[in-house]
């Protein structure tokens, strides 16, 4: 055997040696980037929509651009979800990872966000009693999913199951509080307020540790002693009861650690002279430092409000080309109001609907206000479309209403208004989609719509806009122009998340459709989460199988069975030696009884195929 000695380092074989290894290791390298490159997800930002209105800043704006004005019309239901029975839907959809989180007042669900199947389901059982039947949604952080409760409670569920983590009371049913906003989650941190205005709750925001639930700080909007603001409370007993809930959505801005709270209207709503004063910090957005809850800065839109003006929706931020940080949010009063952010004073104020006896008080004689308690903007607010510089805005036009004072009764949780509201039968009220200047203020275009536009407004790098009326109908805008470009019957009231998000090539549109609630028009519907794409991109096997075999569990299950044999003499296994699919899809949409009739009420013709193509290519005996 010949020794062969190690070379000595410095060598020329060493060198050689060297130099193949690290070229063998770079065609290794390119050899595994295509699969990498596969395996990654796009770094788009559009594949997630993970707060409220996206992003931190409430711009709402979507990068994503497989959606156009030119392809619009093609925009299909790819599937849909009833979450609950009837009651309001009017939260917001979080998308993370392929997963749909939402939630109605007791439900709170994860979903498929390509087929609908149901991930799973959390019943909240409320502990005290439930004041209010709605939410504004969860906010999820860290594999922790969270919201709010009617009973007043702030809780956390696991993402992947679930599970109920921890459950804090954070408010006094008994005085009226209730916890309906959205919250939002950052930086190990949950911020949440409490709401109940109406009848009298002293409103705050407070910030909570997202692993044990424990308060880190909390800020009281109706100052009181020696807090600032105090003094704009003339009657200071009237504080202790003074209103200011949150019951919306928060903005932050992860830059500066600033929070930005909408505020709501004082109480009593009508009787100004039992609370003489501005009244701070109601009809506010409040500034806070997200780290501490201390006190930065605030605007007061509307002072001493009469009228029920107040703010509900998250503000947006952005920068201009003059390197000016805006802050625009909208209220109840029909204005966008845009903030130069370091002054603190308006760059415009824009009104985005006629307006009858604004800041006029009620007299005994009554005073007809327009627009209404329910008019201007409720829960979701404006959105930045950064291609054509404009803030979209949802309204609800009209609704106009007569206002009475009368002798304020403090009796929570009854809602008390310090008068009567007696709203006008023969105005029934419309909606806009409304482009506005992001720099000027100035109008661009109105888009009209028959039914308010309370659904939340989401505009594209494509080019389009989508939006929901409380028709029913989805509807996609040209973003330039507003013209409308495809509409779509969701079969139920839209007022809460509309968003956009991209899964395996493919962009989607889920929305929160069925809606019933105080602000439901002559369209309700069972609460449900639509999803949409372009026809020919989702409308794969894989998930055509899938949601069929969703809607079966769903709908047909519980009489029929897992396997479809329960009925004994009508066994869907062997269906097919009865029927084809013509005839079973046939059947399904006029059954006979005691089966009963779901299209079109709940079912779509979409869903009668998918469920057929079930029945046929699932549980057919082998």
């Amino acid at each position: 055997m010949i020794d062969q000695k190690a070379p000595e380092p410095g060598s020329a074989h060493v060198t050689r040696t060297r130099r193949m290894a690290v070229l063998f290791g770079l065609y290794g390298l390119l050899a595994v980037l295509p699969a990498l490159a596969q395996q990654a997800p796009q770094a788009t930002g559009g594949n997630q929509w993970m707060n409220f209105n996206n992003q931190l800043d409430g711009q709402r704006y979507s990068p994503l651009t497989q959606i156009t004005p030119q392809n619009a019309a093609r925009l299909r239901e790819v599937c849909r979800l009833t979450i609950d029975g009837p009651t309001a839907f009017s939260a917001g959809l979080l998308v993370f990872d392929g997963v749909i989180y939402t939630n109605t007042a007791r439900q709170t669900v994860a979903v498929d966000a390509r087929t609908c199947q149901l991930r799973w389901r959390h019943t909240h059982v409320p502990e005290d009693d439930e004041l209010r039947h709605s939410s504004r949604g969860p906010a999820v952080l860290n594999g922790r999913v969270f919201r709010g409760t009617g009973d007043g409670r702030l809780i956390a569920l696991d993402a992947a199951t679930g599970k109920l983590l921890w459950s804090n009371a954070i408010g006094v049913p008994r005085l009226s509080e209730f916890a309906s906003a959205a919250p939002l989650a950052w930086q190990g941190m949950v911020f949440m307020g409490i709401g109940g205005g109406d009848a009298g709750v002293r409103g705050r925001v407070m910030a909570y540790d997202a692993v044990t639930g424990r308060e880190l700080w909390r800020f009281h909007t109706i100052p009181m002693g020696s807090e600032q603001g105090a003094e704009t409370w003339q009657r200071p007993e009237s504080a202790k009861t003074g209103g200011g809930g949150i019951w919306g959505a928060m903005t932050l801005d992860a830059a500066t650690g600033e929070l930005f709270v909408p505020v709501g209207n004082p109480w009593p709503d009508i009787d100004a002279a039992y609370r003489p004063g501005a009244n701070l910090f109601t009809n506010s957005l409040v500034v806070l430092d997200a780290q501490t809850g201390a006190l930065k800065w605030w605007y007061q839109a509307v002072p001493a409000d009469t009228h029920d003006f107040d703010l509900a929706a998250a503000p947006v931020l952005y920068r201009n080309p003059q390197i000016r940080d805006i802050t625009a949010f909208v209220g109840k009063d029909g204005y966008l109001t845009a903030l130069d952010r370091d002054t603190r004073k308006p760059l415009f104020r824009t009104p985005l609907m006629p307006m009858l006896n604004e800041g006029v008080p009620a007299t005994p004689e009554g005073t007809r206000i327009c627009p209404g308690f329910a008019g201007g903007t409720a829960w979701n607010g404006p959105a930045l479309d950064r291609m054509n510089n404009t803030l979209l805005v949802g309204t609800r036009q009209g609704g106009c209403m007569t206002l009475r004072p009368a002798p304020t009764v403090y009796a929570p949780p009854r809602v008390d208004y310090g008068g009567t509201v007696t709203p006008d039968p023969t105005d029934i009220p419309t909606g806009t989609v409304t482009a506005v200047d992001a720099g000027t203020g100035a109008i661009r275009w109105a888009h009209r719509t028959d039914e308010p536009v309370v659904a939340a407004i989401t505009p594209t790098a494509g080019g389009v806009t989508f939006a929901g009326d409380q028709g029913g109908r989805f509807m996609v805008l040209d973003s330039r122009t507003g013209s409308l470009l495809h509409a779509i019957d969701t079969r139920g009231a839209m007022v809460g998340g509309l968003v956009t998000y991209e899964i395996a090539g493919t962009q989607y549109g889920a929305m929160a459709s069925g809606n019933v609630s105080r602000v439901a028009t002559r369209v309700t519907g069972l609460p449900s989460i639509v999803i949409m794409a372009l026809e020919g991109q989702a409308r794969s096997p894989p998930i055509a199988a899938a949601r069929g075999r969703g809607l079966y569990a769903q709908i047909c299950a519980a009489c029929h069975g897992a396997d479809g044999n329960l009925v004994a003499d009508k066994k869907l296994s062997t269906l097919h030696e009865r029927h084809d699919l013509a005839s079973t899809i046939a059947y399904l949409r006029n059954p006979k009884p005691p089966m009963p009739k779901l299209f079109p009420d709940i079912l779509s013709e979409q869903d009668l195929r998918d469920i057929g193509e079930y029945l046929f290519s699932n549980l057919q005996e082998k």
